[in-house]
């Protein structure tokens, strides 16, 4: 499978499932209708990998121009970026819709972030599991 086929897939399991755990759970948890606060996740997905692609162009163009390596330091530097980089974007859209505060809006973004943190663990692992055994059978 050729890389850019496989990051798309990779990149619209990731969402698609993450919607199906997290819009459940955080409409339950905090008392929200399903449907507005699905439209919201829907919208943050979106906009997530839009801002995953930019982010990632802009990093590579400069990893490239400035001769960066790849170091544990360097992907740091470069989560802490993305990040920064989509909370300009998740925490305005967030209070809007939500009609909650900025600083609410940061409170349910960290819930958010420890989720997709022990999700994308989870995910990733599960989802090189997979491609590994595809890539064996398609072998034979």
């Amino acid at each position: 499978m050729n890389t850019l086929l496989r990051r798309i897939i990779h990149a619209v399991l990731f969402e698609f499932f993450a919607l199906i755990i997290l819009v459940p759970l955080m409409s339950y948890g905090f008392g929200m209708d399903m449907l507005h606060f699905g439209a919201l996740a829907v919208m943050l997905a979106i906009s997530a990998m839009a801002s995953n692609m930019i982010y990632n162009h802009i990093y590579e163009a400069f990893e490239h121009r400035y001769g960066w390596r790849r170091t544990v330091r360097m992907r740091v530097w470069h989560t802490i970026g993305f990040e920064a980089f989509f909370m300009a974007i998740a925490l305005p859209l967030t209070a809007w819709w939500l009609e909650i505060s900025l600083w609410e809006a940061l409170t349910l973004d960290l819930v958010f972030s420890a989720f997709f943190m022990l999700y994308a663990f989870c995910f990733n692992w599960v989802f090189d599991i997979i491609r590994h055994r595809l890539g064996q059978v398609r072998s034979k």
